[in-house]
């Protein structure tokens, strides 16, 4: 099914999202790779604030490559979101909702995002020159040093993703796969 869903979005709003819906995004998303995660995790650990509102946001795991003149953002396709399972439990239960990345998680975090009422999407690999395009605002906001790893708040407008895992843990790569077997 396709859907809208506009950033901060509901609880209400997330536990509607069903594994295998075309979403469309519009609002507020912050990105974050394996260096930013891994700041964020120890700075919690340290008993620091996050950089931004974690409640209710998403997560793009995201490393732009630099913008050309006249546009926002270069590039912005994700990258493998497996990386940032070691750091994942511990931002969902400080509120995050959502992450956009790319790849299967690992069981733990599918428990949290179950335990959290959170969602995994995907952005289509190899589209990041498309999905630029949806980016219509991006600004360094923390951890500037880590140069494309560096924290960016991002205005989308109908940023394309699939709901992949579900607030029940509903998972797409594996109903897809069984799925796909039946018909062989």
């Amino acid at each position: 099914m396709d859907r809208k869903l506009t950033i901060p979005a509901t609880d209400e709003e997330i536990k509607e999202l069903r594994a295998g819906d075309m979403l469309y995004i519009t609002g507020t998303i912050y990105t974050a790779r394996d260096a930013a995660h891994k700041r964020m995790f120890d700075t919690l650990n340290e008993g620091g604030e996050l950089p931004y509102d974690i409640e209710g946001s998403f997560v793009y795991y995201l490393g732009p490559t630099p913008a050309k003149p006249g546009q926002v953002i270069g590039s912005a396709g994700p990258t493998t979101s497996s990386r940032m399972d070691k750091y994942t439990p511990l931002l969902l239960s400080k509120g995050l909702k959502g992450m956009i990345g790319k790849g299967k998680r690992s069981p733990e975090v599918v428990d949290a995002i179950v335990k959290n009422g959170a969602v995994y999407c995907a952005a289509i690999g190899g589209l990041g020159a498309l999905l630029s395009k949806r980016i219509t605002k991006s600004e360094v906001i923390a951890y500037d040093d880590l140069g494309t790893e560096a924290i960016r708040k991002l205005t989308v407008e109908d940023l394309p993703v699939v709901v992949i895992i579900d607030t029940e843990g509903n998972n797409l790569y594996e109903t897809a796969a069984a799925d796909f077997l039946k018909t062989i």
